[in-house]
């Protein structure tokens, strides 16, 4: 084992350690699973403190691009953009296309 190796820890997601792992379809399968379920959350969240009162109509979030999970290595979403499910919108920002 080299320094560099003995340096990181095991469990560290590399994207050139993990890349043929990483890029299994059922791992973007979820990673893209985990994308939508925190962008609803985020937008959840965001409508809920729009309109305090409860006779409030409240407005829809102008959210539409988020900071993807950081559970999956940057790998499955360059995989996501590639296959034309996320659309990379600002630095580290993504949208579903």
């Amino acid at each position: 084992m080299s320094e560099s190796e003995a340096a990181q820890p095991a469990d560290a997601l590399t994207a050139d350690a993990l890349t043929p792992e990483v890029l299994k379809p059922e791992v973007l399968k979820r990673a893209l699973k985990a994308f939508k379920k925190r962008l609803k959350l985020t937008r959840l969240d965001v409508e809920s403190s729009l309109g305090v009162g409860p006779m409030s109509g409240g407005r829809p979030s102008g959210i539409v691009a988020i900071s993807p999970p950081d559970q999956y290595p940057q790998a499955v979403w360059n995989a996501l953009v590639a296959e034309g499910k996320l659309r990379k919108v600002s630095l580290g920002q993504y949208e579903l296309v």
